[in-house]
């Protein structure tokens, strides 16, 4: 019994000696960082204090403080900052579809600003600027050493003005110039269009608008096609599409998912880890369907290429995705301001994620640049055939519908030959399409 006793006295006087010897220094080391925070804060306060004091000419205190706030953000990653109360109602206005500017979404790379795409139908893409650019100046104005919010500031202006930037890309022995003219961009987030039995759906952005047109659109172009049964399928073209909100690229994705993961997040605590499911219901029950990506695909593009690749719902084809897999929350602040601020990473179904990687396409097809042919610039006429050879015995076992269908035929062929030529990729998705519906009827 004595025995128990001492061993549990002895248990309990070193479990003290334990808790007095670790706990002691871990929360000493807790009290130093604390002391060295607000050290660094009364640092922060007498630097503001001599500013004001000393500086050459007198300084906007609130910019100063801006600049600090928005410093510490834009230290962190590329995509947290702060949103002054402009910005802030701009960013708003944005997500509902139209905003004033050039119509290019930029990010910032070792101190240069890049643009990941030019909007599709904007002053930026009519003017000729490309995905990758580096812009190095604006107006004249060097952009090395500004923040992402400040080189943007310099290129926003009233509608209607003009703006010269300085473009440095990538196989052009030097930079050049590009002037463009602002505008009001109006954002049309889903167009829709027919080649031959195949929906073309081009998604430019992730806004508001981007489900509800995505379904009119694809709806209106199975009405014209007469029916689903004779859709070929669809190509989901998401090239050059800068992201946008996260809730349209869960519903994109579950327009063509019955089931399973879309996405999930996962932030610094693993409890705030948030999981997206897909709902029944495929709005092309199943058709086959091409989604197309490039280096200009970012964001909530990579969320929907990497779900329905994932899912072996869509063959992804074209080049390397941008890879930009966070996720920001902006944060309303006081002073009707707000900040940006990345919370989490996201990850496709099979556990990928693609920050700095990218999707990777499943077909790798570089897009070609337009070739115009001899005969278009003489323009001659269709290429020589057995046909066109004099002296060629006809096919007269033909019937007026047979040669009817066989103009059809050629007509289509010419068509997929100039399409092959103004965009290779998407001409190749369609060729997909095609040769899966020329293996038979789909099974049920």
């Amino acid at each position: 019994m004595n025995k128990l006793i001492i061993a549990a006295i002895g248990g309990i006087s070193g479990g003290v000696l334990l808790s007095t010897q670790v706990a002691g220094p871990l929360i000493a080391q807790e009290d130093r960082a604390n002391a060295s925070v607000y050290e660094q804060l009364d640092l922060f306060g007498d630097i503001f204090e001599r500013i004001r004091a000393n500086y050459v000419e007198d300084v906007d205190e609130a910019a100063l403080i801006e600049a600090a706030i928005n410093g510490m953000l834009t230290s962190l990653d590329p995509h947290s900052s702060y949103l002054p109360p402009n910005d802030f109602d701009d960013m708003q206005v944005q997500t509902r579809g139209e905003f004033g500017g050039l119509g290019i979404e930029v990010t910032q790379e070792d101190g240069f600003v890049r643009v990941i795409t030019p909007m599709d139908d904007t002053p930026a893409m009519e003017a000729g600027v490309e995905a990758g650019d580096f812009i190095t100046h604006v107006d004249g104005e060097a952009l090395l050493g500004l923040t992402l919010e400040e080189a943007v500031d310099l290129m926003r202006g009233p509608v209607g003005s003009e703006i010269v930037i300085t473009i440095v890309r990538e196989g052009e022995d030097e930079p050049f110039d590009i002037t463009i003219i602002r505008d009001r961009i109006r954002l049309t987030a889903v167009r829709a269009r027919l080649e031959g039995n195949t929906a073309i759906l081009r998604v430019s952005t992730f806004n508001d608008q981007t489900y509800p047109n995505l379904r009119e659109g694809l709806e209106e172009q199975i009405e014209e096609v007469g029916g689903l049964g004779n859709l070929n399928g669809v190509v989901l073209d998401l090239r050059n599409n800068p992201g946008g909100l996260l809730s349209q690229a869960i519903r994109v994705s579950d327009a063509f998912l019955e089931q399973g993961e879309i996405v999930s997040t996962r932030g610094r605590d693993p409890e705030d880890g948030e999981r997206y499911n897909a709902t029944p219901g495929d709005l092309i029950e199943g058709l086959p369907l091409v989604v197309l990506v490039n280096g200009g695909s970012a964001s909530a593009s990579e969320i929907v290429a990497g779900a329905l690749q994932d899912h072996r719902r869509a063959v992804v084809v074209g080049t390397n995705s941008f890879g930009k897999g966070s996720v920001q929350s902006v944060m309303p602040l006081a002073g009707d301001g707000a900040m940006r601020l990345t919370t989490s990473l996201y990850y496709t179904p099979s556990g990928r994620s693609i920050q700095a990687l990218g999707i990777a396409p499943d077909i790798l097809v570089e897009q070609r640049e337009p070739v115009v042919t001899e005969e278009e610039e003489e323009g001659t006429g269709p290429r020589r055939n057995e046909a066109s050879l004099r002296g060629a015995i006809q096919n007269s076992t033909l019937s007026e519908d047979e040669l009817r269908q066989l103009e059809e035929e050629q007509a289509i062929a010419e068509a997929t030959a100039r399409l092959r030529n103004e965009d290779y990729q998407l001409a190749y998705a369609i060729d997909i399409l095609t040769g899966l519906n020329a293996l038979g009827p789909r099974g049920n």
